[in-house]
Parts: structure tokens; C-alpha cells; sequence
């Protein structure tokens, strides 16, 4: 997959926050490293369409998301990418079920429903052992069940395009490690290209081919991952 971004949107008046974006990478496993208010998360919103730049161009895969020049800005529900939030934002209403069937059809909301859910959704139960919690709310599930909930609801929409905003942060050390070995599992089951968003070097050795070091809204160093992580060594060097 190729990505291009190359974007620029002042937030918070002529005072405030200036992004300006550029990266294009072929890679499959992209990381955006960096630290907090470094414009990370607003470089993912935009790619996802929920933060219009103010200017630039969007591609991934061959296909213009984003072009200001030339008035397209394909809505988020049509950019066929799955958005995993810090929090996951999980419905706390309703089921792992109704969760996980969210947006593919109609009907979801009824909080008493037991429909059986759509065979693209019930593949993502499978594959992360969620038979047994069908039924239950968020509030009853662990962080790692939490995150697969939401990783299998995200999947069941079949993107073309991850994005991973920080989703190991709130997990304790010891489940840290374990979730981001079966993430690192789920991106070489699943092949879909994913971006990362994090300030943890360990999920950039574990989950990034590239990386790209984000700071002051700008791209101030990039580099290959290899197993070691000599990535940090690009990290004040141009791209």
C-alpha cells in the first residue's frame, strides 16, 4: 500500500497550532512516534476525514481521500478505514454483540436484540475468542477484552486502512506487552495495512516496518524498523 499525506491546517487562530504534514511511504506497518500535542492525532483525524485540512492532499492505496485543489473530500463512512480509538469507544448501552454489529446494518440499537451477527463480523468473534461475551456490556469486560472488542467491530466494516491511535496506552505493563504481541499477530494474519499512533518505542520495534517522528506539528525524522530499532537513530534527521 502507499500512503501519501501532505496537509496543512492551523488550529486555534494566526496564535495558535500550526500542522504541516508531509510523509509517503509504501510500507504496510507505518508508525507515527512522537510526543503528546506533537500533531499525531490530528494527522490521523485528517487521514480518516473527521479534521478538514486547511489545504494539501490525501492518498492511500491509489485513491485520493483528500484534495483541496481540486474540491474532494471523500466523507469518513466512504474511506473504507477502520478507527480505533485511544479509549476504543465503545457503546456503553449496548452488547459486545450490538458493538461489534455497529454500522453494518440497521437495527443495532435495539439494546434487547440477539440477532446473529453478519458472517463479516462473526469471522472477528472467532478470531478473538468473543463467543462467551456476546452478551455482555463493556463495564463487565477487561481492558485487552475491551480493545478486541473494538478491534473486531473496526475490522468487520473490511477497511482497506488501520489506524491505531495510541491503543496500549491505557493498558498496565504486563498487558502492554501481551495485546501488542497479538497485535503484532493480527497485522500479519489480516495484511491490512495499519498507522500507528504512539510515544512507545517498544510498540514502534514490535508494530512498524517505518516510522515517522512527529514533532511541533511537523515530520522531523523518519526511519526503517529492524528488529533492533536503529530507527532512533533518524530521529533528527530530515525526511
Amino acid at each position: 500500500m502507499s500512503l501519501r499525506v501532505e496537509i496543512r491546517r492551523r488550529v486555534g487562530g494566526e496564535a495558535g497550532f500550526r500542522l504541516d504534514i508531509r510523509l509517503e511511504t509504501t510500507a504496510r506497518r507505518i508508525a507515527l512516534f512522537g510526543p503528546s500535542g506533537a500533531g499525531k492525532s490530528l494527522t490521523m483525524q485528517a487521514i480518516a476525514g473527521l479534521l478538514r485540512p486547511d489545504e494539501g492532499r490525501i492518498e492511500a492505496g491509489g485513491r485520493v481521500l483528500f484534495d483541496s485543489a481540486r474540491g474532494i473530500d471523500v466523507p469518513p463512512r466512504a474511506r473504507r478505514l477502520a478507527y480505533l480509538f485511544q479509549d476504543y469507544a465503545l457503546f456503553p448501552h449496548l452488547t459486545v454483540r450490538q458493538n461489534i454489529g455497529f454500522g453494518l446494518t440497521r437495527g443495532w440499537f435495539n439494546r434487547h436484540g440477539r440477532r446473529p451477527l453478519p458472517a463479516a463480523a462473526q469471522r472477528w468473534v472467532e478470531a478473538f475468542r468473543l463467543e462467551s461475551l456476546l452478551d455482555h456490556y463493556p463495564a463487565q469486560l477487561s481492558g485487552g477484552q475491551r480493545q478486541r472488542v473494538a478491534l473486531a467491530r473496526a475490522l468487520s466494516t473490511n477497511p482497506g486502512l488501520m489506524l491505531l491511535d495510541e491503543p496500549l496506552s491505557a493498558l498496565d505493563a504486563d498487558l502492554r506487552a501481551q495485546m501488542r504481541r497479538e497485535l503484532a499477530r493480527l497485522q500479519a494474519q489480516i495484511e491490512i495495512p495499519t498507522v500507528l499512533i504512539t510515544h512507545d518505542p517498544g510498540d514502534v520495534d514490535i508494530l512498524a516496518d517505518e516510522v515517522f517522528h512527529v514533532g511541533q506539528g511537523r515530520i522531523q525524522g523518519r526511519g526503517l524498523v529492524r528488529g533492533t530499532g536503529p530507527w532512533r537513530d533518524a530521529q533528527s534527521r530530515e525526511p
